[in-house]
Parts: C-alpha cells; structure tokens; sequence
C-alpha cells in the first residue's frame, strides 16, 4: 500500500478553516489536531453544520486550510498549487461518495478504469487493475453492466472498486451507506472491514454513530472541534477534547 510505513499518513496540527463573510470572519475548524497510522480504519462523526465536510475536503485534498499543517505521507499539502492537489488526489487517496459518482453510459468495468486513464496507465494495465479491483468487490460477472443494471449497492461496491483500483494508500469514505437500505449498508461496512484487516487505510465520513462503530477509532466533531473518542464497555463513550479536559457521551444501547 505504502512505501512509508513508519511516517503517519495523515498529520494535522492546528488546522482551522475561516471564510470571510461581509467583513466578518467565520471559522469552520478549530485547530484541529489528527494523526492517522497505516492500517487504521477511522470515523469522523459529526451533525450538519459540524464542520465535517469541511475537514474531509481537506484531508481528501480538495481544500487547503486556513492555518496549520496537514503533512499526507510526510508531504507538507498546505500552500501546495492547484497540481499538486491534482496529483496527490490521483495517487494518493481513493474516494468514495454517497452518491456513487458513476458514468450511465459505461460499464463497470469502464468506470473502475477512469482514474487510470486520468494517471496515464496503458490500457492493458488499466484493464488489468480494473479487473482486479472489480473481482476483489464480489463483482465479476458484473463487469460489463452499465449503471442501469446494477442496484445501489451494486453500484457502491463500483464505486469501491474504482477507489481501489488506484491502489491508493487511504480509502476516503464520505457517508458511503447513506443511499443504501440497511441490509445493504451493512453489507458495504462488511466489504470496509474486510480491505482494512487486508491491510487498506480507511477514512469514514459519517453523521450516524452506528456506522461509526463498524471503525476501529472514533473522532466526533462538533462545532467545529474535533475530540477523540475511547470505548470503556458495551454503552459508554469518553471523549477527550484537544484542551485537555473530558466530556463524557452515551450512546444508545
């Protein structure tokens, strides 16, 4: 997966994002502060309005924050040009959407293909690794099947395939369940589980706690303020926020 397996593969400190609206100043993020290790498999859980859109826009390197340093693999992405993004988008990070995201009038196997076409792969090593990643997603004999043939969670697990077939360190995962009914929501967390103990780093986007319990890890972000979570028994849940004190939460049983 990676080739720098002792540097962390996300390193934020003291992140915050603000806009200026009418002359005021509007911050979205509060110096946040997240390490992310080969291999984890984390949830970032949060309302509408968190923040946590935002955070994810920058972790998958589609904003850039307004303070602090986001170092992916060691590299320093803030002040990084509109390239650069590009790139480490394309190599790095392999991103999965609500929404699916696909193209109607390909196959599956044509969508798994499009990031390769993007890195300039020769089309026998595109197809191969479409293939691959396809089969790796329980969707062999899907390949030819364009949009329309597919159901929904068909379709997300194209949408998986594509993502890995870039073979990128970090799997982005933004609220990936939230079209689906919940059998098959179930059956997509499934799949996650299964790349991470294959070894697949894993970022979750997601407002339900439920989901965020198939993670190994848990932050919560609130108002723009992200705290780490530690499960203590079946029902309890600590959260230590980035000043030091402990807010405590319980969850549903």
């Amino acid at each position: 997966m990676s080739t720098h397996p002792n540097i962390p593969l996300i390193e934020m400190a003291n992140i915050s994002k603000f806009y200026l609206m009418a002359r005021e100043k509007m911050t979205v993020l509060h110096e946040v502060s997240l390490k992310v290790a080969h291999g984890d498999f984390l949830a970032i859980v949060g309302p509408s309005g968190s923040g946590k859109s935002t955070l994810m826009n920058i972790i998958g390197c589609l904003d850039l924050p307004s303070e602090g340093s986001y170092k992916l693999e060691g590299l320093e992405v803030t002040g990084q040009n509109d390239n650069k993004l590009t790139e480490l988008r394309n190599k790095k990070i392999g991103f999965i959407f609500q929404g699916y995201h696909l193209l109607p009038k390909l196959t599956a196997l044509e969508n798994c293909e499009l990031p390769l076409i993007y890195r300039g792969l020769p089309g026998k090593e595109r197809r191969q690794r479409a293939m691959e990643a396809l089969e790796r997603v329980g969707l062999g004999q899907r390949m030819s099947h364009r949009q329309n043939e597919l159901s929904g969670g068909q379709q997300q697990r194209v949408a998986i395939a594509r993502a890995l077939a870039t073979n990128p360190p970090m799997l982005l995962a933004d609220e990936p369940t939230g079209a689906l009914d919940s059998k098959t929501g179930m059956e997509v967390l499934d799949m996650m589980e299964e790349l991470n103990r294959a070894g697949q780093t894993i970022v979750l986007i997601t407002h339900d706690m439920e989901v965020a319990k198939r993670a190994s890890r848990t932050v919560v972000i609130r108002d723009g303020v992200l705290t780490e979570q530690e499960r203590r028994g079946s029902h309890e849940t600590y959260a230590r926020p980035q000043d030091g004190s402990q807010e405590r939460f319980i969850e549903q049983a």
